[in-house]
Formats: structure tokens, sequence, C-alpha cells
């Protein structure tokens, strides 16, 4: 009787940073955007917004066809879902950024935003089917803290804390309510079909709100911005970021909402915003800190003697039963 030695054990999988790392790229393209949007201030809100989702949708869906991608046509609830994430994600969550600073600093309204990990550790399982896990519930409050000390703090009145709590919740509505649809749609069929739905409603709020006259004022400066935030921040980072909500699900995805201030105060120094304070260096070493502990792979449950197996026990088969011998010449066999 010969037995083979035991397998050796396999190198990790980089399945799992292949999964994370569509987010992380799509969460510093939203980081990114922060310094591009200071030039559409003084711009019409919803008329350059539902421009640049329109171009978005129609990005979307010529790369759709180029890819041969399916997408599928929404049917009964997923309508609602859909629209849900098209209202909140980005018409509403546009107005409260908007008129929240109109009452309170920006800083506010981002601490708000940063708290997003800790509502999508939660409610995010949920809605998936599953417990909320506690080694992400345990590291969204750690990135939470790490965003905080890079935003800052800033004042505010009682209506600048409610446009930021309103911010906050469209902001986790975003991923939130695509999670019913995301198995079917895929993150090409959610990118789309919001987009699509949000450009038609901002274009209803420009026409009866701001009228359509103010666009003429738009300066090339102004559209060039918006083609960015059109092409990398909405096209290619939806994509991205729902590829990854896909994949590793919505929980562990939400901790890399704290990318996006990091990589906001990157494109900040860049172009000219100075260097870093210690408090933001501090908070770029936290949120690392909170992302490395949430965002380790699972270990493989424990075998019968505690130890940790790769590879799967083989089934035993049952024993083979002897045959009884035809006559006195023959011996049992199996």
């Amino acid at each position: 009787m010969s037995t083979s030695p035991p397998p050796h054990p396999s190198p990790p999988s980089p399945r799992p940073f292949r999964d994370l790392a569509p987010g992380i790229v799509g969460m510093a393209l939203v980081g990114s955007s922060v310094t591009v949007s200071r030039s559409l201030v003084d711009a019409p809100l919803f008329g350059v917004q539902a421009v640049r989702y329109a171009v978005a949708a129609l990005l979307l869906f010529g790369l759709a066809r180029l890819a041969r991608v399916r997408v599928r046509v929404p049917r009964g609830r997923e309508w609602l879902w859909l629209a849900g994430v098209a209202a909140t994600g980005l018409v509403l969550f546009n107005v409260a950024v908007v008129r929240g600073v109109a009452h309170a600093e920006p800083a506010v309204i981002a601490v708000a935003v940063a708290c997003v990990p800790v509502l999508l550790g939660v409610i995010g399982p949920l809605l998936e089917g599953r417990g909320p896990s506690r080694r992400v519930l345990l590291a969204a409050p750690v990135v939470v803290a790490g965003a905080v000390l890079v935003e800052g703090t800033g004042r505010t009145d009682a209506a600048g804390v409610g446009w930021a709590a309103l911010a906050l919740g469209c902001e986790a509505g975003f991923t939130l309510l695509a999670v019913p649809v995301l198995r079917r749609h895929g993150a090409w069929g959610v990118s789309l079909h919001a987009v699509w739905m949000g450009a038609v409603m901002l274009a209803v709020l420009t026409v009866c709100v701001e009228g359509t006259a103010g666009l003429v004022s738009v300066s090339p400066r102004q559209w060039a911005a918006a083609g960015y935030l059109a092409v990398m921040v909405t096209a290619v980072a939806f994509l991205l970021w729902y590829r990854t909500v896909a994949a590793v699900g919505s929980g562990r995805a939400g901790l890399l909402t704290g990318v996006a201030p990091l990589a906001a105060a990157g494109a900040g120094a860049v172009t000219g915003g100075g260097v870093p304070g210690p408090a933001v260096w501090l908070g770029l070493a936290v949120v690392v800190a909170g992302l490395a502990a949430g965002l380790r792979p699972e270990r493989a449950p424990a075998g019968p003697a505690g130890t940790q197996s790769s590879v799967p026990a083989t089934p035993s088969l049952p024993a083979p039963v002897a045959r009884k011998p035809r006559n006195a010449h023959e011996s049992a066999s199996p």
C-alpha cells in the first residue's frame, strides 16, 4: 500500500485584488472630480448635469454595442430600483451638495458622505440576503475616521446638517438601490439605465426650474470640465464601481469610498493646492489601515482537527461487497 505526499498549499489567488481594483480606480476618479467640479460652480446646475449624463449615456450605449454586451430592458419593479438609483445618486445628491454648501462649509458635506461605509456595511449585506461582516463593521468606522481627518471639519447651521444628511443618504442609495438589479443587469445595464434616467430627470428640472437660456453662457472651459465628468467620472467610474459591488458585495465595496477623499487631496496638491498637512497624512494612514483590515481575504474554513485546508476533502467511497463463491473451488472475491 502506498500513499502520496500531501499536496502543497496553493498560493493565494489574485482574484480578490482583481475584484477590488476596479472599485479603487472608480473611487479615485470620483475623488478627482472635486477639483474639476469647482469650475462649474457658476454654471447652470441642472442644465450642465443633464448634458453630462446624456453624453455619458450615449457613450455607454456605444461602448456596450462595441463590446457586444447585451443590455436587458428593465421589467416590473426593476424600473423603480433603477429610477431610485438615478433619483438619489445622480439628481438629489447634486442638489444636496450644491444647496448644502450654501449653509455649511464643504468639509461638512464631505464628512457626511464619508460615513457611507457604515451604512453600506450594515444595510448592503441584508439586501444581499446575508448578515453583515464583523470585519467590515469594525473596519468601516476606521475608514470614516481617516476620511474625516483628511477632509477636516467645518461650521454649519441646522439646514446644512439636513442637506449633509440628505447627501449621505443619496450616496448610500446609489449603491444600495442597485443591489436588487445587479444580478440580472450587471454593471453595464445598471450604469446605462441609471444614467439615461438621470439625464431625463435633470432635463425636466432644467426646463421647469432653470430654463435652457443659461446654457448659452457656459464657457468652453466649463464644457471641458463637464466632458471629463461625463466620460471618466460617470461612464468609466460607474462601470468600475458596479463591477466591484457585484463581485465582492456592497459591504466590502463600501470601504473603498474611503479612497475618494484621498484622491481629492492628492488632486488638490497636484493642481496647486499645496502639500497636505500632518492631519491629512495621518488620515491617509488611518484609511489605509482600515482598508487593509476590512478587505483582507476571508480565511478558509477550518477542518475537523482545526487546521486550514485549501483542497476539498475527497468523499469516502463505500467498501466493496464480497461476492458469494459459486462453487467450492472458487474463493470469495469482491
